[in-house]
């Protein structure tokens, strides 16, 4: 696949992080493969929890150029100079994130299966949308996003959008023509080494 047609790949953090130990794989996972972007994705909402984890993680993506999102907590990516917010509910909450974080920031939203959610994000002024899961996942509803739903995405939408949840290296070979980026995260953090398990997952793409 051509290096400007390969998609980029959006990195997403275990629901919950060991802080001694996860910036170290984070730092080596970023120095070994290209990430565009790094998603906070942690289940805890304890506000102390989250901070130390956004500043951490924060020290090392930025030291390495790579952009950082936060699921949902838009109080946090302001406070502790995140880049922006990963939203959950699809297009609802888009415009009034837009309205808090400023034109600059970054502001994606999740849209499950539904090509109508994506549209809706993309209109409010999302930056980008993602849809999932497009394997066996526990992610939204069940359903998967199928590859028709990328495959019309990327002829008719110029609005980035990511495939999430569930990946292998065989869906990341059907679906790296028609997706923008891959998010990856769970796929790799339950490996011994994640390196070797986000190269292997990525292997299809040349």
């Amino acid at each position: 696949m051509a290096e400007a047609d390969r998609p980029q790949i959006t990195l997403i953090t275990p629901p919950a992080l060991d802080l001694d130990t996860f910036p170290d794989r984070l730092a080596r996972v970023m120095d070994a493969v290209e990430i565009a972007c790094l998603r906070l994705a942690l289940a805890t909402r304890d506000a102390d929890t989250l901070g130390r984890a956004a500043d951490a993680c924060r020290e090392v993506a930025h030291a390495r150029d790579v952009a950082v999102v936060i699921e949902t907590h838009l109080l946090l990516a302001e406070r502790h100079g995140l880049d922006g917010v990963h939203l959950t509910d699809g297009a609802r909450s888009v415009r009034a994130a837009r309205k808090d974080l400023g034109a600059d920031a970054i502001i994606g939203a999740f849209c499950g299966t539904t090509r109508h959610e994506g549209i809706s994000a993309g209109d409010a002024g999302a930056d980008y949308v993602a849809f999932g899961p497009v394997g066996a996942s526990g992610l939204g509803q069940g359903e998967q996003a199928g590859h028709d739903l990328f495959q019309w995405w990327s002829e008719m939408i110029e609005v980035p959008v990511i495939a999430e949840g569930g990946l292998t290296a065989e869906l990341v070979a059907a679906f790296g023509p028609v997706t923008d980026f891959f998010g990856i995260g769970e796929e790799i953090w339950s490996a011994e080494d994640p390196v070797a398990a986000l190269r292997a997952l990525l292997a299809p793409l040349g």
